[in-house]
């Protein structure tokens, strides 16, 4: 009996040392890439063939078209299955989770209407960026009116950050459309690349424009790159009443980024905020103001919960 009763204390012992094993691997050294990896956006998996047109329908509304041959590897089409991976990224909130942003390659700012990911691999091969054929997407509409489409820029200049920018042509000199009216709840186009698609409006106002600066006090880390594939520390303006989520990463210094030179519209409401978070710790920092001539702020990063970040970044939602 005292040999049952010894057993089963050490394989008790054995189960609890398990357990809080798997809690630091998943929650003691937390990063920031993690905190985008596991609160943003689901990435949603399908498995399509090749030979016949397809539909894929993703959770949020998103409607894919892919026609029959337009996947190709190596410049030839795929005969048989492709897995696609798809992402969207519908809310303000989304887009910070995810470690994306609203930023045209210019550095004006877009107020985003939506927009999404999708990679396609034959085998673990990733296949053509270029479609053979175009797809045609649509993506729901949360207001009436015009939208344009852009795709994703993953490297800016020597940065590996994210911005925006008009569409590639077809080879064939077909041309993408790139003024989109919502017609039935959505916004419906072609796009003849994979990768980010998106619809969006620029930021319209007026307004002189200026370049803003943001100072960061306690930071606990370096500035994050796109989704946080290096560095910890995001910061974003968010514009109050419209779906804005502009990245500030150009450095000005030490723990210092700024603007895009002379795009930020003077007299603009919004949020400063930036988030971080290592080696398990979370760090908050948020800052309502409105934009002035060569404004300067600074943002002290004070240490938090995962919940109460999460929960900031959620109420941008309705801000």
């Amino acid at each position: 009996m005292k040999k049952l009763n010894l057993t089963y204390v050490i394989l008790t012992l054995l189960i609890l040392l398990s357990a809080a094993c798997k809690k630091d691997r998943n929650f003691g050294g937390k990063s920031t890439k993690d905190f985008v990896e596991q609160n943003g956006p689901e990435v949603q998996v399908f498995k399509k063939n090749n030979t016949v047109e397809q539909t894929l329908l993703l959770k949020n509304g998103t409607k894919i078209i892919i026609p029959a041959g337009a996947i190709r590897l190596n410049g030839q089409a795929v005969v048989g299955d492709v897995t696609y991976e798809a992402i969207e990224v519908l809310k303000r909130s989304d887009v910070l989770f995810s470690g994306t942003n609203t930023n045209h390659i210019s550095g004006a700012p877009l107020a985003s209407d939506g927009f999404i990911y999708l990679n396609a691999s034959v085998n673990g091969v990733k296949v053509d960026k270029a479609l053979a054929i175009n797809l045609q997407i649509s993506i729901p509409a949360k207001r009436t009116g015009m939208t344009q489409i852009w795709e994703g820029v993953e490297k800016v200049g020597n940065d590996n950050q994210m911005a925006w920018q008009a569409p590639a042509q077809n080879p064939n000199g077909g041309g993408i459309k790139r003024d989109v009216d919502a017609i039935g709840g959505n916004f419906t186009f072609d796009m003849g690349n994979l990768g980010w698609i998106n619809c969006d409006v620029f930021y319209s106002y007026t307004n002189p424009k200026t370049t803003t600066t943001v100072s960061l006090v306690n930071n606990p880390g370096t500035m994050a790159s796109f989704r946080a594939f290096s560095g910890e520390t995001f910061v974003f303006f968010c514009a109050k009443g419209s779906n804005v989520a502009a990245q500030l990463y150009t450095p000005d210094g030490p723990n210092k980024v700024k603007s895009y030179d002379n795009m930020m519209p003077v007299g603009v409401q919004g949020k400063y905020i930036s988030f971080s978070i290592k080696d398990g710790k979370f760090y908050y920092a948020e800052l309502e103001t409105t934009i002035v001539a060569n404004q300067n702020i600074t943002l002290t990063l004070a240490e938090t919960t995962e919940s109460q970040v999460q929960a900031a970044i959620n109420s941008l939602n309705s801000y």
